[in-house]
């Protein structure tokens, strides 16, 4: 038995395809990973601009300019 000829693509065999595949893959929203508790005592790397005469203060007393940064804010954050 011959295959049968394909029948053309119609626009709304076209169209009713690409709505269900997009109904398929927007129909649930991904719900954002739970934010995680910060742990105390845990250092997190960050950027962070700062003036060049301030870190050139915190940096000219040596070795632990970082912590000292770190203290400075903590000191101005009140905790």
């Amino acid at each position: 038995m011959p295959d049968q000829p394909r029948r053309p693509r119609t626009l709304n065999d076209a169209r009713s395809e690409a709505e269900a595949a997009f109904k398929k893959v927007t129909t649930k929203v991904a719900e954002a990973p739970p934010k995680r508790n910060a742990i105390p005592g845990v250092k997190e790397q960050v950027t962070l601009r700062i003036d060049q005469d301030v870190l050139d203060h915190f940096r000219s007393s040596g070795p632990g300019w970082q912590d000292r940064i770190n203290d400075a804010l903590r000191k101005a954050t009140g905790k």
